[in-house]
C-alpha cells in the first residue's frame, strides 16, 4: 500500500530558528509565509519548501487509489497483506505522536491525521471483506456497520486536527522550558516511524511472491510514495547550499526520515519489479470469478443483486 510518509520533524526550518513572524520577512515569499511560517529569501530553500510541498500532496494521495481499487474488486484480503497495513499504520501513529510532542506546523499535523484515517480506511476495507468473504451468508447488518464506521471517521476527521492543534500550542507553551526532553521524543518517535515503515514492505513483497501475482493490488499506490519518498529526500539535499548553520548537523537531524524515505523508495523498486514481473499472471481464484459475477462491491446494494 503506502510508503514512508513526511517524516517527523521535517518543516522547512532549515535555519534551526523559531517562527518569524511578519516584519522580520520583508524579504520573504508572502504564500510561504502564510502557510508554513516560515521565512524564505532564496531561491534554495524556495524549491525545497515546493518539492516538499509536492512530497507531501504524494503521500496524500498514495492511498486512494488503493481504496478505489479494493472497492472495484472486493478481494482486498487476498491482495493485501495485513502486516504491511498494520506497519503502515504504526508509522503513521509514530509520526503523528512526533509532531505532535515536537510541536510541528499545523499542515504537518492535518497531514498526519489524514494519513491515519486512511489508513483506518484500508483497514476496514480488509477485515469487511475478509468477514464477508469467508461467511456463506449475506450480512446487512456488516454493510451498516461501515456506514455508520465511515461517517463517524469522516466527521472525527473534520473536527479532529483544530482540537490537537490547539492543544499542541498550549503543550508547547507549557513546556517551553523543556525543549531537549521534547526533541529527544522527537527523534525516538522519528526512528520508530522508519522501522515501521521499512517493515511493512516485506509482508507485502512476501504476499506477491507467495501469490506469483500482483493482482488486486494498485500500482498507484507505490508509484505515488516513491514520488513522495524521492522529493523529500530532493528537498532536504536542495536547502544545503543555502543553509547558514552547520551541514553536518542539519544532516543528522534529517537523518532519520532520510534513511527512512530511501530505504522505503528501494522497496519499492522491489515492487515495481513484481508488477513488471507479474503483470501478465493471474491468481487462480481470479481465473475461476471470471465466468461467474464480479466481486460484490463494499457499499453494494444486495438486494438489488438477488434480483438480478
Amino acid at each position: 500500500m503506502a510508503s514512508g510518509r513526511l517524516p517527523v520533524g521535517s518543516s522547512h526550518g532549515h535555519n534551526g530558528s523559531a517562527p518569524v513572524t511578519e516584519p522580520l520577512c520583508e524579504h520573504g515569499a508572502p504564500w510561504i509565509l502564510y502557510l508554513l511560517q516560515e521565512c524564505v529569501d532564496n531561491r534554495w530553500e524556495y524549491l525545497s519548501v515546493v518539492v516538499g510541498l509536492v512530497s507531501m500532496f504524494c503521500f496524500l494521495l498514495s492511498t486512494l487509489p488503493q481504496v478505489y481499487a479494493s472497492y472495484r474488486s472486493g478481494k482486498v484480503e487476498e491482495a493485501m497483506s495485513f502486516g504491511f497495513l498494520f506497519f503502515l499504520f504504526s508509522g503513521d501513529l509514530t509520526n503523528f505522536a512526533g509532531c505532535y510532542l515536537t510541536g510541528q506546523l499545523p499542515i504537518q499535523i492535518v497531514a498526519v491525521i489524514f494519513y491515519i484515517f486512511t489508513d483506518l480506511i484500508l483497514i476496514s476495507q480488509f477485515l469487511y471483506y475478509k468477514i464477508k468473504n469467508s461467511s456463506s451468508k449475506k450480512t446487512p447488518l456488516l454493510k451498516w456497520l461501515c456506514f455508520v464506521w465511515c461517517g463517524a471517521g469522516t466527521l472525527l476527521l473534520l473536527s479532529l486536527p483544530k482540537v490537537i492543534i490547539e492543544s499542541n500550542t498550549m503543550l508547547t507553551q507549557g513546556l517551553s522550558t523543556n525543549r531537549k526532553s521534547m526533541k529527544l521524543a522527537g527523534f525516538i518517535c522519528g526512528y520508530m516511524a522508519t522501522m515501521f515503515y521499512l517493515l511493512s514492505r516485506f509482508p507485502q513483497l512476501y504476499k506477491n511472491f507467495q501469490r506469483q501475482s500482483t493482482e488486486g493490488t494498485s500500482y498507484l499506490l507505490f508509484a505515488l510514495a516513491m514520488m513522495g519518498n524521492g522529493t523529500y529526500g530532493l528537498s532536504v539535499v536542495l536547502v544545503l547550499p543555502a543553509l547558514r548553520g552547520s551541514k553536518r548537523v542539519f544532516l543528522m537531524d534529517h537523518l532519520a526520515w532520510l534513511l527512512g524515505s530511501m530505504g522505503v523508495l528501494v522497496l519499492d523498486f522491489f515492487v515495481t519489479a513484481q508488477f513488471l514481473l507479474y503483470r501478465h499472471r493471474r491468481t487462480s481464484k481470479s481465473v475461476e470469478v471470471d465466468g461467474s459475477t464480479e466481486a460484490e462491491p463494499l457499499l453494494c446494494d444486495e438486494e438489488e443483486q438477488s434480483v438480478l
